[in-house]
């Protein structure tokens, strides 16, 4: 066999001879290079790798060309023969050496004539890795002994590019199996099938295919499994369907226009019908139609999913159809229940201007102009509250309360209430073991009062309203279950409203068929706030009778804090004699209001129309000479929040500690928490309730 890499054998005895003997050959006397060193000096200058080494004993190193020193990185024949030791063992890797000898020698047995090859690893004189081609040959003389000359290669590139492919080709057969498993995870029965040889195979069995197939991946007849798994499972209505549906020809005829169809079908297992499709892809190449894939798939959960999808979506349309009923109950509600107020501020506004010398009629229309007023300003707060409510902005403060206070808070306001009704008007306390409480007591009396409220305006002339609260144990020792019940005997709730009566929006009668004002949302907001402290509002009522509302809550005995929540801050040193208010409001009107409010009580006032004036004010006055400070919230230049923070910093504590209390629209929690947090004493909410106002200026004032 000739080889490109064959040279003539002879020539490499008679060089070898030659070098070892140590002779030269010189023609008559001139410089001309010997036969020796011309090729000695052609195989150096060899691109490629070419060495010569013994074929028996220690495999000594005979030769090795410049081309063999650069494959291993050295630059000496010396560094050479140090990295292998000079043999061919120490040319091929350790992990190498055994396979490649034993590979040399087979193909020198199989073919003397021929180059043997092998390739294998080598480690250079950097300690890199490389991959090398061998082509070797092995000569045997009785002059020179036994040998081998070698012509090497560097394959590290090629070895890299291979190794590249097969990984790559690994991986897209890896992420082509993942693929068919991972889109075949719904199927509980998968065949591969050949058309034209009428062959199927199990791919992937269940309980009902299992009965055709003995064992996955086993091969049977197509016809035989087609015409079994008929008369074994299918339903007898969809035998003749499926049976014509699953011959080849039919299958052909529709997979040669689109690449997949299904078939539906019922199947009979222990007398129960299950439903199944049978989806048919066409996976052979080429124009014609015979290597399929047939997935069998159980629909019931499906079937049961969609069910259960199209009665959720029933009831959310059910209930936006309530919701918008109740909306547009409610906005007509909201449309009379606000014209009507709107209706007596103005007209008794125009009969005051009409009759405004005369005070009975005065005090008699602007009676009637503040009742309407409240009824606004009610209407309004039930809105946004409930708005904040559904929004999630309902934040629970702990601090140290007295459910005492809070009682009788909530009864002084139901007594209001109930006095212009006639109705009598309770509260017992007898119940009651612990008083002082850890929690929000603001929150508390708003559930109650909005309950009593309730009660008192569904209670006729004459009737009765009551409050009582009762202590129960809890499951810990610093706790204590308290059940407020506010009970009244007045018309009562039809069974059929009593089930929507916390929803939002619900009224059982409009304002104009029950006389009373509302918007139906004070329950739902007395139970949103109850639930949010972890409580429960419940309802037991008779038409006629009356009804009774139930609150419970879980209180803690214990201050979280370890200590008091609310620090009261140092009495101002004030002057004697009558007080001076500073007055931070940036709306005239609204300063104008204040103002002629705080004259008529007795107060001095001075005024500043922005936070930073007011800081200024203050920083630069005598002590003692402003008592009180109402801040407005939002002004221009500085905030009310700003202004106080400033104020509180100041050096001289008779400046430092003068009360300030936010008098603001701002009147959310979060705004009351700001407010304290900034250092403020009260946080009064507008629209100005002024007997609220006077009496907590004049408790900031007490000396």
């Amino acid at each position: 066999m000739n080889d490109p890499f064959t040279v003539d054998t002879g020539l490499i005895e008679y060089i070898l001879s030659i070098k070892n003997t140590g002779e030269a050959e010189r023609e008559d006397g001139d410089r001309k290079e010997s036969v020796v060193d011309q090729f000695l000096h052609f195989v150096d200058e060899m691109p490629g790798g070419f060495f010569i080494y013994s074929a028996g004993g220690d495999e000594k190193i005979i030769y090795a060309n410049k081309a063999m020193l650069r494959i291993f990185e050295c630059d000496t024949m010396a560094q050479f023969q140090q990295l292998t030791g000079n043999s061919f063992k120490g040319i091929v890797h350790p992990d190498d050496l055994e396979s490649v000898e034993k590979s040399i020698w087979q193909q020198i047995k199989a073919s003397q004539y021929d180059l043997d090859y092998v390739e294998y690893r080598i480690i250079t004189r950097n300690g890199v890795v490389r991959w090398v081609d061998d082509y070797g040959h092995f000569i045997h003389s009785e002059t020179v002994g036994d040998v081998f000359y070698v012509f090497a290669g560097d394959a590290t590139e090629r070895k890299l590019m291979q190794k590249e492919a097969e990984n790559q080709v690994d991986e897209e057969r890896r992420q082509y199996l993942d693929v068919m498993e991972g889109l075949s995870i719904g199927y509980e029965s998968i065949l591969y099938v050949d058309l034209d040889t009428d062959r199927v195979q199990a791919y992937r069995l269940n309980d009902r295919t299992r009965k055709q197939f003995a064992r996955e991946l086993e091969i049977r007849r197509y016809s035989d499994f087609a015409g079994d798994y008929v008369r074994t499972w299918v339903h007898p209505d969809d035998r003749a369907y499926i049976t014509k549906s699953t011959t080849p020809d039919y299958i052909r005829r529709h997979l040669a226009a689109d690449k997949t169809f299904y078939l539906n079908f019922r199947v009979v297992k222990d007398g129960s019908i299950r439903y199944i499709q049978l989806r048919i892809v066409n996976v052979g190449e080429g124009s014609g139609v015979s290597k399929i894939v047939m997935g069998y798939q159980d629909m019931d959960a499906e079937i049961v999913r969609e069910i259960e999808q199209q009665q959720i979506l029933k009831d959310a349309l059910q209930s936006a159809k309530t919701a918008i009923v109740a909306k547009n109950a409610f906005l007509a509600n909201m449309s009379h229940d606000v014209r009507t107020p709107m209706n007596a501020i103005m007209g008794f506004t125009g009969l005051a201007r009409k009759h405004c010398h005369d005070d009975g009629k005065m005090k008699y229309y602007l009676d009637k102009i503040e009742t309407a007023g409240e009824q606004l300003l009610s209407l309004l707060n039930n809105i946004l509250e409930i708005s904040r409510i559904e929004s999630g902005k309902v934040h629970i403060e702990e601090e140290r309360c007295s459910l005492t206070e809070i009682l009788q808070e909530v009864q002084e306001r139901g007594m209001s209430r109930a006095a212009a009704k006639n109705i009598t008007f309770t509260l017992d306390l007898s119940g009651l073991e612990h008083d002082i409480v850890y929690s929000d007591g603001p929150k508390i009396a708003q559930i109650l009062t909005r309950i009593v409220s309730n009660g008192v305006k569904y209670t006729k002339e004459g009737g009765q309203v009551s409050v009582s609260v009762r202590e129960e144990r809890a499951d810990c020792d610093d706790c204590v279950i308290y059940r407020f019940v506010v009970e009244d005997n007045g018309i009562g709730i039809n069974p059929d409203m009593l089930a929507h009566v916390f929803q939002p929006f619900e009224r059982e009668k409009n304002t104009t068929q029950s006389g009373v004002h509302g918007t139906g949302l004070g329950l739902t907001i007395s139970k949103s706030l109850a639930e949010a402290m972890g409580g429960t509002v419940e309802a037991v009522s008779e038409v006629g009778k009356g009804s009774t509302f139930t609150v419970v809550l879980r209180l803690s005995l214990r201050d979280p804090q370890g200590g008091v929540t609310v620090e009261d801050r140092k009495k101002n040193v004030r002057s004697s004699g009558q007080k001076r208010v500073l007055i931070v409001e940036d709306t005239e009107i609204n300063l104008e209001i204040e103002t002629e409010l705080l004259r008529d009580a007795g107060y001095l006032v001075d005024v500043a129309a922005d936070g930073s004036i007011a800081v200024e004010k203050v920083r630069n006055s005598q002590p003692g000479y402003y008592d009180l400070i109402l801040m407005d919230i939002q002004m221009p230049i500085m905030y009310g929040y700003r202004a106080t923070e400033e104020i509180r910093s100041l050096r001289d504590p008779a400046l430092s500690n003068i009360p300030i209390v936010a008098l603001s629209a701002n009147a959310f929690d979060e705004d009351k928490k700001k407010s304290r947090e900034s250092g403020m004493n009260a946080h009064m909410a507008k629209p100005i309730d002024t007997p609220r106002l006077m009496n907590v200026i004049s408790s900031m004032l007490e000396e």
